[in-house]
């Protein structure tokens, strides 16, 4: 967390919006919509907006104050020394009074026009995020992504949990769907930028381990990946259509996961076989989330 002096900076809005990590917030965004169109109950398309909206408002929030409170971390790598805080465009105090009320309204709303069910979640989720993560999580242990995969496998179980009012298996599978996901992901990135955690102290996997211990592991939660994907066709939740499709993405993810495991590329390659893992997973959770949304449109 930055000590840097509180006197007035004047900041454009667009920092403002930079602290809420748009890119991540869009597949945030993205899986809280699908959790909620995928569930069977329909609410008005008014409270389904403003269910999305505290979703994406209080992941903003928390990821306005996980740059507050890694600052000085951010100022240390590449990637990150441009946001505003570090590249000294912002007051410390106003992002975290700008994080704070993006948090605490986004939990208020969901609970008076939703219901408090999925704002208790949304509450949990912000806190497991700003506090268990970026405070306790990430400076403390290579585990920081495996717990702290949970952060990020809310938004499918809130919207599902706004549009139907309770807890079920396939929204936990939601879940765990994306809980699962997190580790390959993030430790592909983590493979090919691992000096830079290394410089400021953040003990990721490949820093602490060791590159070949998190190849392994990458492999090893990519096939784990695969039948917890097509868990909820398996239960009867989604139809052949989302069925099929998470069997044909889950196995590219698979196969690309083998060659980082295996530590195997091919002449020619534009791209390391770490690279190319962490892109298609991004394009996977769309497109196996998009699939079950098609699923349930089509059976409906």
């Amino acid at each position: 967390m930055t000590q840097a002096a509180s006197l007035h900076i004047p900041t454009d809005w667009r920092d403002f919006l930079a602290l809420t990590k748009p890119r991540v917030m869009s597949l945030v965004i993205f899986t809280g919509i699908c959790g909620l169109i995928a569930a069977p109950e329909r609410i008005h398309p008014v409270l389904a907006f403003t269910a999305i909206l505290c979703i994406a408002v209080g992941a903003g929030g928390a990821a306005a104050l996980n740059q507050w409170w890694e600052a000085d971390l951010d100022a240390g790598m590449r990637r990150t020394s441009a946001r505003p805080l570090p590249a000294g465009r912002m007051n410390p105090d106003d992002a975290r009074d700008f994080g704070v009320g993006l948090c605490a309204g986004s939990v208020l709303l969901m609970g008076l026009a939703i219901g408090w069910l999925a704002a208790v979640i949304l509450a949990i989720s912000i806190v497991y995020y700003a506090v268990v993560y970026t405070i306790w999580l990430k400076p403390r242990t290579p585990q920081n992504i495996v717990i702290g995969g949970g952060a990020g496998a809310f938004p499918p179980l809130i919207g599902w949990v706004a549009a139907t009012g309770e807890i079920t298996t396939m929204p936990v599978l939601l879940f765990a769907i994306i809980f699962f996901w997190t580790p390959p992901h993030f430790w592909a990135l983590a493979l090919f930028v691992k000096s830079e955690y290394a410089k400021v102290g953040i003990p990721m996997m490949p820093v602490v381990a060791g590159e070949r211990s998190t190849r392994r592991q990458i492999l090893a939660y990519a096939a784990l990946l695969l039948p917890l994907s097509m868990a909820p066709w398996w239960i009867g939740g989604t139809g052949a259509v989302y069925g099929l499709s998470a069997l044909a993405l889950s196995l590219v993810f698979l196969g690309l996961a083998a060659r980082v495991g295996l530590r195997v590329s091919y002449e020619g390659d534009t791209m390391k076989p770490e690279k190319q893992l962490f892109a298609w997973s991004i394009i996977y959770l769309f497109a196996l989330f998009a699939a079950l949304v098609a699923d349930r449109l089509i059976v409906a």
